[in-house]
């Protein structure tokens, strides 16, 4: 063998063994980072374990956890286990928790006009209409500027549109405004200037907290939110009147969020699947409370004994008329309060036209199938 073949074969060998030495090390890449195992986070929810609302919760963990094929793992804690219900935004952006649901309302504290996505009428838009504002109207874009303004290191994903909440649970009938004036009363949010301007004092207390307060006689009358989450929390074990449709908190929704240093660090397969999870949880609660709520409103009535009543028009009015002057006062105040009310002002405007030119009223068709002549039953 010359020393020119020498040098060819000596060349071949070393170009074989890196070659090898680079196959290996792509073959051996993804048994790395199937070592390191599943990311998992670690939630709180700012609901009693026993509440729907936590329900909920759990209930996008699983759909994530699933969607990822457990290569996510989301763990989700009751209100307490970690910190306080009202702590969760600071536990989230500090990193104290890796993720959380609640509602936005609850960060009224931090910024007024966080309130703005569930406190008030809406402007005649439901809760679905607001998350479509939200979605396609500027709403998301509002909401991250609006976390940046007070730095919280999160990522918001608002959903779960809720049914108008009732006016409130009181020990007797409420008949006219000068009902309320004195009462020591339960809300949160801009419900809470609300409640006040129409002569209440008011404490904002988490869900898990209302009754004892009740009980206690720390309160006289306190909303939160719907016939399942009531029923279960024990208002009827303290009260046996309520007073349906509100103005207050006309167009709430849930709020799934993430610490925004934790989010940017998945792989962009698992952002998609949280996204995607988000609809498709927004969807299952919208249906799944339809059914719940349903069942434990005819069940408050027939095996708890509470009485229902319609909240009369002069107090809805008077809401109306209220909330007005409190969001002009915030939005002189404030210009992102400003930005985020016209905003949903010209979102509404449209879209509230559309809905009321568009949507049939189903009241005669209630009224055909169950009321007095009760079609439903000879069909």
């Amino acid at each position: 063998m010359t020393t020119r073949t020498k040098g060819k074969t000596s060349s071949r060998r070393r170009f074989l063994k890196v070659a090898v030495s680079a196959a290996a090390s792509t073959v051996a890449a993804p048994a790395v980072v199937s070592a390191q195992g599943a990311i998992n986070m670690r939630w709180q929810s700012t609901w009693p374990s026993k509440d729907i609302f936590h329900e909920y919760a759990l209930d996008y963990a699983k759909k994530v956890n699933d969607m990822t094929g457990g290569d996510l793992k989301i763990e989700v804690l009751p209100a307490g286990a970690v910190v306080p219900a009202f702590g969760l935004l600071d536990a989230v952006s500090k990193g104290v928790l890796d993720g959380g649901h609640g509602v936005l309302v609850y960060h009224y504290g931090k910024q007024t006009a966080l309130a703005l996505w569930g406190s008030g009428p809406g402007f005649a838009m439901d809760a679905n209409m607001l998350l479509a504002w939200h979605r396609y109207g500027g709403g998301k874009e509002l909401l991250a500027k609006l976390y940046e303004s007070i730095g919280a290191n999160v990522v918001s994903f608002p959903y779960g549109p809720m049914p108008t909440q009732p006016f409130g649970w009181f020990k007797k009938p409420v008949t006219k405004p000068d009902d309320i004036k004195g009462l020591k009363f339960r809300t949160v949010g801009i419900s809470i200037d609300l409640y006040t301007a129409q002569g209440a004092a008011v404490n904002a207390l988490p869900g898990g907290e209302i009754v004892s307060a009740m009980d206690r006689g720390l309160l006289d009358a306190a909303e939160f939110n719907n016939a399942t989450s009531d029923r279960v929390l024990g208002f009827p074990d303290v009260s046996k009147v309520c007073m349906l449709q509100s103005f207050h908190q006309n167009a709430e929704q849930f709020e799934i969020t993430f610490n925004k240093d934790k989010y940017n660090a998945l792989p962009e397969k698992m952002k998609a699947i949280i996204a995607n999870a988000v609809d498709a949880a927004s969807a299952e609660m919208s249906w799944k409370a339809i059914d719940r709520y349903s069942k434990d409103y005819v069940e408050l009535q027939t095996k708890d004994n509470v009485k229902f009543y319609k909240t009369p028009d002069t107090i809805l009015k008077q809401q109306l008329e209220l909330y007005d002057e409190i969001v002009r006062k915030k939005a002189a105040e404030n210009p992102l309060f400003k930005e985020i009310l016209q905003s949903q002002i010209a979102f509404a405007k449209r879209a509230t036209q559309w809905e009321q030119d568009t949507v049939v009223n189903r009241r005669m068709a209630f009224d055909h199938y169950f009321g007095a002549n009760a079609a439903a039953k000879k069909i």
